[in-house]
């Protein structure tokens, strides 16, 4: 019986490379951020979608944690969009 792999994150596991991990553990934790940012505000859907210049489905998916749907880009958008700065970190692995 084979020793079963471990990765230090979900990110890492399902990431074909460590750049992709990346990228991902960022745009999760960038959504996770701005979905707080909207519970804060108490909006419904439909407030924050126009607060963030998008759809309303697009904030559900947002809302629901749907990272495959969203690049960097697109949440530094609505992040500037809400008036709030993006700031990124580097650090060693």
């Amino acid at each position: 019986m084979s020793k079963p792999e471990s990765y230090a994150s979900v990110w890492d596991a399902i990431a074909d490379t460590p750049g992709q991990a990346a990228n991902l553990r960022a745009r999760a934790g960038l959504m996770q951020q701005i979905a707080a940012f909207v519970r804060r505000q108490d909006w419904t859907q439909v407030e924050a979608a126009s607060h963030c210049g998008v759809t309303q489905p697009r904030i559900n998916d947002l809302l629901r944690g749907r990272v495959s749907r969203f690049s960097l880009d697109a949440l530094v958008n609505i992040s500037s969009a809400l008036g709030c700065r993006v700031r990124v970190d580097l650090e060693a692995a």
